[in-house]
Order: C-alpha cells, then structure tokens, then sequence
C-alpha cells in the first residue's frame, strides 16, 4: 500500500478542526547536542497526548455507516488504545480496546468504548 501527497491532504482535510494544530518549535538544548538545527512538534498538546490521534481519527472518519454500527476493536498498550477510544466515544462508535496486562494501567484488558478517559485505571505510583 502506497501512500500518496493527495491521501495526506485528504486526511488533513478529514481531521481539520477535530484535533490541535500543533506547534513545532526550536529545541535549543536538543539543537546544541547534535551540532544541528532541531524542532520539536508539540503533539503532547493533543487530548490524548500523542500524534496518535491524528490516525484514529482518520481511520475512525473513513468508515462507512455499516462499519460503524459494527463498532472496532483496538489492540494496543498505551497512545492508540486512547486515541481510539477517544475518537470513538466522540463519533458514537462502539469500540472495545484490548490492553496486555502488562501496561501500566493494571489488570484491565478491555474497556468499554464508553469509559471516560478520566474513569479509566490509572498507573499505580
């Protein structure tokens, strides 16, 4: 599968206004530690803090009323699992997420599409 400068601007279009433009910014300390001209893209400004968010929703966006109603299922240990049930929840799409138990969020191994991102297991400290 090949991805072309017209997929890209089509999913900019689709994700428009549904998730922050994000700043890139100069990294002085990163730019002087590797002798070259570094910037940063400030994705941890996203809901979900990660770039992730721009895939779901994309995805999420290009299913079809009948692939919907079927909801998705989401395999994943940390950034997707959020941005895919973030995304979900926000257009009504069922979704169950599949954690390991091995991610920090505990023993929970799948949450219910409906589960806020404020209800959910948080790490243990």
């Amino acid at each position: 599968m090949s991805i072309t400068i017209a997929d890209i601007e089509a999913a900019r279009r689709t994700i428009a206004g549904q998730v922050l433009r994000t700043p890139m910014l100069p990294a002085p300390k990163l730019s002087a530690l590797t002798a070259a001209e570094v910037y940063v893209k400030y994705e941890n400004l996203q809901v979900t803090n990660s770039f992730k968010d721009r895939g779901a929703l994309n995805k999420l966006a290009s299913l079809s009323a009948a692939e919907r109603g079927r909801g998705v299922i989401a395999m994943s240990a940390g950034n997707h699992a959020q941005a895919v049930a973030y995304h979900a929840a926000r257009l009504a799409i069922p979704a169950t997420i599949v954690m390991p138990v091995t991610t920090p969020y505990g023993t929970q191994t799948v949450l219910p599409w409906h589960m806020s991102m404020a209800a959910r297991p948080r790490p243990k400290p």
